[in-house]
C-alpha cells in the first residue's frame, strides 16, 4: 500500500522472504536479528497491508511440461478503458498466461505464456486471438534461453 511505512526491520524481512518465502519464522527472526514473536507480527502486518501480496513457488517449466516461453506484444483496435479492461480480463483468464502488462508506448499489452511446444502455442494463438475481435496486431517472440527469472522486487527504504 502506498501509505505503509516500512522501517529497516521490515525491509530486512522482505529481502529474506523474497529469496525464500518458506523460511521458518524462527530462522527468519534469527537472520533479521529480531525475536520470533516480533517477526510473526511484522509478517502478518505486511500481509494485511498488502505489501506482501502472496507467496508462491517458482517452478522449472522444463520439469513441469511447459518449456516453451512466448512473449507476446498485442495491440488493440479500440482504445477505451473498457476495451482494455475487457481484453485484460479475457487474456488473464487463460492458465498459460503467466504475466500480463499494459504498456506504453508501443503495443497495448505484453503477455508471457508458458507452453508445451509450438503446436500448443499455435492452438492457443488461433483460439485466443481469433476469438478476440478487438485485436489489431500480435507479435510473438520465443525464448531460446532463460538467463534470469525472479519475482523479486527491489526493496528500498523511503
Amino acid at each position: 500500500m502506498p501509505g505503509t511505512f516500512l522501517d529497516e526491520l521490515d525491509l530486512r524481512i522482505l529481502r529474506i522472504l523474497q529469496a525464500d518465502s518458506a523460511i521458518s519464522n524462527t530462522d527468519l527472526a534469527e537472520r533479521v536479528h529480531a525475536s520470533a514473536p516480533t517477526c510473526l507480527r511484522r509478517v502478518r502486518r505486511l500481509r494485511e497491508s498488502g505489501v506482501i501480496q502472496r507467496q508462491i513457488a517458482v517452478l522449472d517449466p522444463r520439469q513441469t511440461g511447459t518449456p516453451l516461453t512466448a512473449i507476446i506484444e498485442i495491440s488493440l483496435d479500440r482504445q477505451t478503458a473498457e476495451d482494455h479492461d475487457a481484453f485484460e480480463a479475457y487474456i488473464c483468464a487463460e492458465a498459460a498466461v503467466t504475466q500480463c502488462y499494459r504498456v506504453s508506448p508501443g503495443p497495448d499489452f505484453i503477455v508471457t505464456v508458458e507452453m508445451a511446444d509450438m503446436a500448443a502455442y499455435d492452438a492457443f494463438a488461433r483460439r485466443l486471438f481469433a476469438g478476440a475481435s478487438n485485436v489489431r496486431n500480435v507479435r510473438t517472440f520465443f525464448s531460446t534461453h532463460r538467463a534470469k527469472f525472479e519475482a523479486n522486487a527491489p526493496v528500498a527504504g523511503r
